[in-house]
């Protein structure tokens, strides 16, 4: 890549795409050329609405274009697999939605494939660009707070959300986890890295996918996460990082956050906010920036969401679905290679 402008494909036409893609198009250096859909009216509808100049009615027509730079990949978690390896085995450059895959064995084989293709491959875990959240991990990672503890973080919907809906479609990878859990996961594992243990317990919908999960993560170094997410419950979506000389809160919204307030015993509490009069702080302007840094650096992985740490995430969550009882339309028993606790109660 060079300085000029970062040209990018959409696959897929959903809210997380629309979202995006509203904030690509306000970027001065990036241009959207190109959108697929499975639905070439969609497609069409949605190059209209955001003055693409082209649009295909199937992911293999995108994937083949190589007036295109990268692609950003915003289908459900089960077709990420088949959509990023499409572009990758077509050379195409990727920026994959979270949850990355359905489980780990889908996440190596694309990160094998990317580094097979020479090609960037990057999971869009936005709340790892967001300059709140970059601040509060190099606060900690200076012992800003000592030595951490503890590590608590939420993320429910109130919902209710019908059978039908994707949140509760085996087929699209639904439940509370995958698409929620992975935020409270993954802030964790920011901060502490992979766990060496693992509990969980969870309430399964009759469609056999979570409607609420919490998990108690823990460290060889004694610190614990308690994480939790919900489709039947609306939450405070917040976090807290407690260590041996501190603590730090995140109000509502922690991954995509605004401000944190820092606790420090006999100092008055100092409030760590972001100015939002450039960005606002649900901008996902932030990983787009990242991945054009990247690329104009020749670079295959993000410093800021590296793979490793992608997949240490994408074990985290086989594992939790393993103690739950969670399996996807076409998964064995692979997920995980402990015993199964049978601890689901269902809705």
């Amino acid at each position: 890549m060079t300085a000029e402008n970062v040209r990018w494909g959409i696959l897929a036409t959903g809210g997380i795409a629309a979202a995006f893609t509203a904030d690509l198009v306000d970027l001065p250096d990036a241009d959207v050329v190109a959108v697929a859909s499975r639905s070439a009216d969609s497609a069409k509808a949605f190059a209209e609405r955001f003055g693409i100049p082209r649009a295909y009615g199937d992911w293999a027509s995108l994937a083949a274009d190589e007036d295109i730079d990268v692609v950003y990949v915003a289908t459900p978690h089960a077709a990420h697999r088949a959509a990023a390896g499409l572009c990758l085995e077509a050379g195409r450059n990727v920026l994959c939605e979270k949850a990355f895959t359905l489980n780990v064995r889908e996440a190596e084989e694309l990160v094998a494939l990317a580094k097979a293709r020479g090609s960037f491959l990057m999971e869009a875990m936005w709340m790892y660009c967001n300059p709140v959240i970059r601040r509060l991990k190099a606060l900690v990672d200076d012992g800003g707070i000592g030595e951490v503890r503890t590590v608590q973080a939420d993320f429910g919907l109130a919902g209710p959300f019908p059978p039908s809906h994707r949140l509760r479609d085996p087929a699209q990878g639904g439940g509370a986890l995958l698409d929620l859990g992975v935020y409270p996961v993954s802030f964790a594992q920011l901060l502490l890295g992979e766990p060496s243990d693992i509990a969980a317990r969870a309430v399964l919908s009759d469609e056999g996918v979570d409607l609420q999960t919490g998990a108690l993560l823990s460290w060889e170094s004694g610190a614990l996460a308690s994480v939790h997410c919900s489709v039947v419950g609306g939450t405070s979506v917040s976090a807290s990082v407690t260590g041996s000389q501190g603590r730090i809160d995140i109000p509502y919204g922690f991954f995509h956050a605004d401000r944190f307030v820092l606790h420090r015993d006999g100092r008055e509490p100092e409030v760590f906010a972001h100015d939002t009069a450039a960005d606002p702080h649900n901008s996902l302007k932030y990983e787009a920036r990242e991945v054009m840094r990247a690329l104009r650096a020749s670079e295959t992985e993000s410093s800021l969401v590296p793979l490793d740490g992608t997949l240490a995430v994408m074990r985290t969550l086989d594992a939790i679905r393993d103690r739950i009882g969670v399996r996807y339309p076409g998964e064995g028993d692979e997920t995980d290679d402990q015993e199964a606790v049978p601890a689901v109660t269902p809705a």
